[in-house]
């Protein structure tokens, strides 16, 4: 017997329940239909003149029915005499090349067939000035030369820092715009000043470049959209503030507030960009940003298929598996960090042989006195929390809380011969 097996052999492991979580489940089943009535709206109808150029900038991650609200504001141009054309617009990301990130939308089902716009992907950029402090600021060639530029994303807390404004119109503007230079720059002095480089980039660019109008949805804790809204350049700030609240409170989460152990059976690029949502776990990448359950180990046990090996956030949990490790590209997972300049989410965690061990060594060291009263919750990953699991000890919490059902009778975790859950 090893000396890992040795310290972990008398750690017990506790009975288990599924629960269900019950969230607030509003959304528009016509969100592309209340996209239109908007855009009809005479203030958004004068910004478009027949002939003009215009760049539509959509992004790289998941947003619930993009390519239906992309589709609708391509036609709406259209339908006005505009010559609309997709720019991607993700800062660094599909391997910071023009293939790459046409391939990203593509991934979305965003391609030239199904929303009816060439698409014309490049990583050149210009620099349209700079911020007092000398951090440049840059925008998509492309979008700079069109005659009008429109504006699509989701809007939510960010991961990694707080600000009146975090994932938005305005980072679209800012970062994904300005491309891999641009979300270099934006990230060159770190998280804690992020909130305020966005805003002061975006305003930059709205005031220098010809930004007709912004498409921004707020997702439920389901990723299914909520609430649309189109925005004027001058309106996008302060509208973009309250949207930001309201997103935040559609949040899914963990409904405790401390947890013993936290296991995650899969993490990646398509759960969350930095593979668990923070806003969930309660664990940042940066000291910017706080939210959550208060979490003393975590355990992540494997990647996604979707993620191709990228494990950025690995760094961010306490323990993990051999089989994650084995399965990560290092060199995707790296870029991730060198680009956002936060390096802590891409090392490896402390790495177990399989998944029993690494719950043991979770509950070994979570600082409890009596290792049987262990509040345990697994989830499969951060986008599905509808239903958990949670230990015994917390049975008590679930039977006092209304948004929580427990569905199963206690069981035991069953591993198989390797000793992974089953």
């Amino acid at each position: 017997m090893d000396i890992i097996q040795q310290l972990l052999k008398d750690i017990p492991l506790p009975k288990m329940v599924k629960v269900r979580q019950t969230f607030n489940e509003e959304q528009l089943d016509n969100a592309g239909e209340q996209l239109q009535a908007l855009l009809e709206e005479e203030r958004i109808r004068q910004t478009v003149k027949p002939g003009m150029e215009i760049a539509v900038a959509v992004g790289s991650r998941g947003v619930d029915q993009i390519v239906e609200i992309t589709a609708r504001t391509v036609k709406f141009l259209q339908g006005l005499g505009a010559k609309p054309f997709i720019v991607p617009s993700m800062g660094s990301h599909g391997g910071a090349s023009a293939e790459g990130q046409t391939a990203v939308l593509a991934h979305l089902g965003v391609t030239e067939e199904t929303v009816h716009a060439e698409i014309r992907s490049s990583m050149e950029v210009i620099e349209i000035g700079k911020l007092p402090n000398g951090l440049p600021v840059y925008i998509d060639k492309l979008a700079s030369q069109a005659d009008g530029i429109v504006v699509i994303n989701r809007i939510k807390p960010h991961t990694a820092f707080r600000g009146t404004v975090e994932s938005g119109i305005m980072k679209m503007i800012a970062i994904g715009l300005g491309k891999q230079k641009g979300a270099e720059a934006c990230h060159q002095l770190g998280f804690e000043h992020m909130g305020k480089h966005i805003i002061e980039m975006s305003t930059m660019i709205i005031e220098k470049m010809p930004i007709l109008f912004g498409v921004g949805t707020i997702e439920n804790a389901f990723d299914k959209v909520a609430r649309v809204e189109v925005l004027l350049p001058h309106e996008i700030e302060e509208k973009e503030t309250e949207l930001q609240k309201l997103a935040k409170s559609l949040l899914p989460k963990i409904d405790f507030a401390n947890i013993d152990v936290l296991v995650i059976d899969e993490i990646g690029k398509n759960i969350s960009g930095d593979g668990m949502d923070p806003n969930i776990t309660g664990r940042y990448p940066t000291p910017y940003a706080h939210g959550g359950p208060v979490v003393n180990k975590m355990v992540v046990l494997d990647l996604t298929p979707e993620t191709e090996g990228n494990a950025n956030g690995v760094g961010t949990a306490d323990f993990t598996t051999r089989r994650l490790i084995d399965k990560t590209d290092w060199a995707a997972t790296y870029a991730n960090g060198l680009t956002s300049t936060v390096v802590a989410p891409t090392k490896a965690a402390t790495t177990l042989e399989n998944d029993q061990q690494a719950l043991k060594a979770a509950i070994k060291t979570c600082n409890i006195l009596d290792f049987t009263t262990v509040k345990m919750v697994r989830i499969k990953n951060t986008l599905e929390l509808s239903e958990i699991e949670v230990s015994e000890a917390l049975l008590t919490e679930v039977e006092s809380n209304d948004f929580l059902t427990p569905i199963t009778d206690l069981y035991e975790l069953k591993f198989d011969e390797n000793g992974n859950l089953v």
